[in-house]
């Protein structure tokens, strides 16, 4: 984990439209003890600073304490919270208490991740449909694209002359792999919505933090 460092004590800002697949925002509604209630907030920038470096800020009640790259760990009132990230978005945004109960904090109403929330609120048989297909798109981009992109690798003459070379069953037209390609990197933004991540299906040949 990296470390963190104090918070400059700037305001939370408001969720932008133009901010739905730059920016993540989740909330953690807390009272510990005797403590009084307080909100805790995570927001991320995707695109990162201006050296490309992504950090997680925290928030207590709207007021930036502490930030983090990401992955992060921010310490709280009964436990920490978690952040880690993917090339399409979060893998994890959780509070984790000192008895070891995982939560998952709640997205921003007005983020991607908070319309996605509340679209499978509102129609679960839709969400539950949009979820499937992204599982059977990345399959088939796994299945499809894996033994062409072993079969390029393995073209390579010092690859070649070591583990010999592989001819993969498939050959798409290059149209089809660009399709294949769109629709995978759209699948896993779906899920990443969701807070869904698999090494295997997420993480695989698109996925550069793998």
């Amino acid at each position: 984990m990296n470390k963190v460092k104090p918070g400059d004590g700037h305001a939370l800002q408001r969720v932008r439209w133009w901010q739905l697949f730059s920016r993540s925002v989740f909330h953690l509604p807390l009272s510990y003890g005797n403590t009084p209630p307080e909100t805790w907030s995570v927001d991320i920038r995707h695109g990162g600073d201006p050296n490309g470096e992504v950090y997680a800020r925290l928030y207590r009640d709207g007021v930036n304490t502490a930030r983090s790259k990401v992955p992060a760990v921010f310490a709280v009132p009964g436990g920490r919270i978690e952040v880690a990230t993917s090339a399409y978005g979060l893998r994890r945004c959780q509070y984790v208490s000192y008895d070891g109960i995982q939560r998952q904090l709640i997205p921003d109403h007005a983020s991607a991740e908070g319309r996605r929330a509340h679209l499978e609120r509102t129609h679960p048989a839709l969400s539950r449909t949009m979820g499937a297909a992204s599982v059977v798109v990345l399959l088939l981009a796994l299945v499809l694209g894996l033994p062409q992109i072993i079969e390029q690798l393995t073209s390579i003459p010092l690859i070649a002359e070591t583990v010999g070379t592989l001819s993969s069953p498939f050959h798409m037209p290059q149209w089809v792999n660009v399709i294949l390609v769109v629709a995978a990197i759209a699948a896993s933004t779906e899920r990443a919505l969701r807070l869904r991540y698999s090494r295997i299906l997420d993480g695989g040949i698109f996925d550069g933090d793998a």
